[in-house]
């Protein structure tokens, strides 16, 4: 059988993201539901442009929320720039005046001559070297659309409503929380909208609400040096406002509440920004690592906002533990009310430049209960082998325990909900081995179990109070089904009649409607493209909504990706996975494997759903079968067996069950080469792929691995301690420490036999380069040949170097298992992509 030895360049080149964007567009529909009734709107695209659509449940009927070529007639008359029916171009729609009109933005050029609109004055008097960014080439302008009449009109006068980042507005919207220094401040509605316009208006009035906050021990979010560009720091103003810890608001807005952080303990990490001009800067930041005595402690506090009175809740019982505020359930409502708000957008160019985009400025949370008296919060010991659900009273601070979870491995949690504001609660627990749910009366006494079963159970979508049924998402129950494949399931508290709302062999997401009575299955697998229909609380259908048209993709030689199961190296459980070929694949030729990876807990990173611009597609066209694959211990959707199969052992817990499925893959298809296994994993994976080629160095023969926490006594102490676990030790005098100790990649770096390739950001704050580094230290001592690739200024994403590193990844394996060297310096691939213009290269 033929080996395939020369890479496809050209044809990975055709698969990448940018262009399959161009060819596939809406993967579902995302509803955005009236205020007003459950009808609600959404835009769907495809190749024939896109449109938009209005939906009523109750009639069964799906309609054009607009005339596209009428409103790009009126738009056309209205702005003098020319439009058709399939390039509107509105952003930021939402409907508005009850749902009478739909309210959006446009983007014109700065000096467009608008009919009814003022052109923007130019600045005066300003000295050229101020100018620290360009001027805008654009400005917007904003239009609203009467349903019922069909009439588009200009807003001349409008006004944004500007949501600031530093910004934490109350429910009722007379409030905002900030930090200045260290310490927290508020202002009312008035004086927030006199910031919104002139940031340093002398007239503001703040009100300080605490004095106390110091450095490592204060009120303020920690920024890093991009972020504090956005917040204007200088010398002269060393103090600007900047966004506050995350406050979390009473649903009546008398008070608040949030974490502080004491740090002052913790040893400091840091990192350097090599490009920073004109020299280059150290960032500093508190750091704590597994095993180390002093860590972050966590102190809940409650401020009353008429009074300015602080109450610290009494939280403590765990030495070194953590807690957690539980917030109310966002509504459609919260997030259509929020973008009322147009964010605040940068003005400088390091948010853009690392990737982030805008900051997403989403509903503030809010208090689990409908008022101020009562705050329902959790608290974790260290070694996560304790969880308890607590209540406060929120004017003496006072504390109630109401459920406690013991477990001899770590301890996972979910939202609480409250039934008649707490008059019961409904609680997650995996105390009988799998995710279920619970009903606990408001005293924390146990009153029955609602779900039950070997499945999972996951998100409460909505509780019916009246019917007393609850609606959740799960996954596993199905038989004959991929157990990751997510359903949405009714059933009673009393746990009776658990109804299956969303069959379909796939997986479902569900966007529900704030009165629970309709929601939107989206219903997709890797090889099914998505459908989204409606359906009523009965699980009755109402309507077929979209299906998403790969036709173009189909034209043009698309082959989707194909599941497969395998069992684990226990040869009994099931591991799922999937497998990608090369378009021009042939039985007939033998093709290397590579394995993505990415070792979990969290997840396992195995595809589910309808995924057409994944980096896999791409790779595989070069040449490769390319897999991802699950591992026990990988994925928290399963049994708590499961999940935990890795306590203990966090370096090589996965790589057995890796191998075997490539070794059972190779059985059952002659055409994959066992003699050339590649393997490529970023973080986690980056971590796994390299334990890889060093604990089973002759399987294993090429591994990229990107940000991998190779050292995890050197990646940060919670996720370390929590998956690997960390032994709290009592001494004779009743101290507690706690004893920590992992397996390092580093002390294997003597077994290395294939061709491994590093890489990490040298400003990666989550995952320090210091562990990429250390096993390179050791490979250099043990006289072993490897490559480093350091990409400068990149944190833990490589954001818009991700593109450059893709053909790095891709060139490694084309050498090391097909064995073409035929690349050059350039990478062609890129740079036929941009448009050279003038003295800008755009992509």
């Amino acid at each position: 059988m033929e080996r395939v030895t020369k890479a496809n360049y050209e044809l990975a080149s055709r698969w990448s993201a940018q262009k399959v964007g161009k060819i596939v567009f809406d993967l579902g529909v995302e509803p955005r539901w009236f205020e007003t009734s459950d009808k609600f709107w959404y835009a769907f695209e495809t190749t024939q442009g896109k449109r938009w659509l209005a939906v009523d449940p109750t009639r069964k009927t799906k309609a054009p929320l607009f005339d596209n070529s009428k409103l790009a007639a009126q738009l056309t008359a209205i702005l003098r720039i020319p439009y058709d029916s399939l390039h509107l171009p509105m952003q930021n729609a939402r409907l508005v005046n009850q749902d009478a009109a739909l309210f959006f933005e446009v983007t014109v050029p700065v000096d467009a001559e608008i009919p009814g609109l003022k052109k923007p004055e130019a600045p005066k008097d300003v000295p050229k070297d101020a100018l620290k960014t360009p001027p805008a080439k654009t400005r917007t302008v904003y239009l609203q659309y009467e349903l019922a009449s069909a009439r588009l009109a200009l807003l001349p006068d409008h006004k944004p409503l500007k949501k600031t980042r530093w910004a934490s507005m109350s429910p009722d919207e007379k409030t905002v929380v900030f930090a200045r220094g260290h310490n927290l401040y508020t202002m009312d509605a008035a004086n927030y909208l006199k910031a919104t316009e002139k940031e340093d208006d002398a007239s503001i009035v703040e009100t300080h609400i605490t004095t106390d906050g110091e450095e490592n021990f204060g009120y303020a979010r920690r920024l890093n040096e991009e972020e504090k560009k956005q917040y204007k720091f200088t010398d002269k103003n060393k103090t600007p406002r900047v966004p506050a810890v995350t406050a979390f608001w009473a649903k009546d807005s008398r008070k608040f509440s949030v974490i502080r952080a004491d740090n002052r303990k913790v040893s400091d990490l840091w990192v350097i920004n090599s490009l920073a001009n004109p020299r280059p800067v150290l960032e500093s930041y508190r750091y704590a690592m597994p095993g180390e005595t002093n860590v972050t402690l966590n102190i809940l506090e409650v401020f009353d906002l008429a009074s300015k009175a602080r109450v610290t809740i009494e939280a403590d019982l765990f030495k070194d533990q953590s807690l957690g505020i539980y917030s109310s359930p966002v509504s459609n409502k919260d997030r259509e009310n929020a973008r009322k708000y147009t964010l605040e957008r940068s003005t400088e160019t390091g948010e853009q430049q690392q990737g982030q985009g805008p900051v997403s400025r989403g509903p503030e949370p809010k208090w689990l209960s409908d008022d101020s008296t009562k705050l329902y919060f959790h608290r974790t010991s260290r070694d996560l082998h304790k969880i308890d659900v607590c209540v406060a009273d929120t004017s003496t601070g006072k504390v109630k325990t109401l459920v406690e979870e013991r477990l001899n491995t770590y301890l996972e949690i979910k939202p609480l909900r409250l039934i008649n504001n707490g008059t019961e609660l409904v609680h997650w627990s995996e105390r009988d081995g799998w995710g279920h749910y619970y009903l606990f009366d408001g005293d924390g006494k146990l009153k029955t179990q609602i779900t039950s079963g070997e499945f999972y159970s996951d998100e409460i979508e909505y509780i019916d109070e009246k019917t007393r049924t609850l609606f959740f998402t799960a996954n596993g129950r199905e038989t004959d089904e991929d157990p990751y494949y997510e359903h949405h399931y009714r059933i009673g508290l009393d746990g009776s009649n658990v109804k299956l709302l969303d069959p379909g062999n796939g997986t479902h997401t569900v966007a529900l409607a704030d009165s629970g009575r309709y929601f939107v299955d989206t219903y997709s697998r890797v090889n099914r493209e998505p459908s989204s229909s409606l359906f009523d609380q009965a699980g009755t259908l109402v309507l077929d909504l979209e299906k998403t048209d790969a036709t173009g993709l189909k034209d043009a030689g698309f082959i989707a990706p194909e599941p497969f199961k395998v069992k684990a190296d226990d040869g009994v459980t099931d591991l799922q996975g999937v497998m990608y070929k090369p378009f021009d694949f042939s039985p007939n030729k033998k093709y290397p494997i590579i394995a993505y990876v990415y070792p979990g807990p969290q997840t396992e990173s195995v595809t589910k759903a309808f995924t057409p611009r994944s980096a896999n597609i791409a790779l595989a066209q070069l040449g490769f079968i390319v897999i991802e694959v699950g591992n026990r211990g990988g994925h928290p959707q399963r049994s708590k067996w499961y999940h935990n199969y890795g306590y203990g052992n966090l370096r090589d817990y996965g790589l057995a069950d890796k191998k075997s499925a490539i070794e059972q893959l190779a059985r059952k298809n002659p055409w994959i080469d066992i003699d050339r296994v590649g393997i490529y994993g970023h973080s986690g994976g980056g971590f796994m792929s390299t334990a890889a080629m060093l604990v089973y160095p002759d399987f294993f023969k090429a591994a990229v691995s990107s940000s991998g926490n190779h050292e995890n006594n050197v990646y940060n102490r919670w996720w370390s301690e929590k998956h690997h676990g960390v032994k709290e030790v009592t001494d004779k005098d009743g101290n507690i420490k706690f004893e920590y100790n992992i397996e390092k990649n580093s002390e294997l770096a003597r077994n290395l036999k294939g061709h491994l390739m590093l890489a990490t950001g040298d400003m990666d704050d989550n995952v320090h380069m210091a562990g990429t580094l250390r096993v390179a230290d050791a490979l250099i001592k043990a006289n072993k040949r490897f490559e480093f690739v350091v990409l400068p200024g990149k944190r833990h994403g490589y954001a818009d170097f991700a593109n450059y590193f893709f053909w790095v990844r891709a060139d490694y394996f084309a050498k090391h298992l097909l064995g073409d060297h035929s690349q050059g310096v350039d990478i062609v691939e890129l740079t036929r992509e941009r448009e050279q213009s003038g003295n800008k290269t755009r992509q």
